[in-house]
């Protein structure tokens, strides 16, 4: 896998954003993707240092809806999101930087 097929995408949550200050980011991240291929992939596509991360699996949520042909039940996608520290001396990811 390449460092675009790990990182999917940011996720945008207050907690996430309360995070940004102290250069603490979160990404939804490939299912199969460790720990340290997430570490690279970061190194790679925003050129900044990390100094750990932390990964959790998410699990579906149940979403019912109301049609007029009854009640339909669904769940939501599991995945994998990945909570990633850049060292002190690292430049900031300018994406998250025009956000807070």
């Amino acid at each position: 896998m390449n460092a675009y097929e790990i990182i999917k995408k940011p996720l945008m949550s207050e907690k996430s954003y309360a995070g940004i200050q102290n250069k603490v980011y979160t990404f939804v991240v490939d299912k199969r993707a460790g720990k340290i291929e997430i570490k690279k992939a970061v190194e790679e596509i925003f050129k900044v240092n990390v100094e750990k991360v932390n990964t959790i699996n998410v699990k579906g949520k149940v979403k019912a809806q109301n049609t007029k042909s009854g009640r339909t039940v669904g769940n939501t996608g599991d995945y994998k999101k990945a909570i990633v520290t850049l060292t002190k001396d690292s430049k900031p990811i300018a994406f998250f930087e025009s956000l807070s």
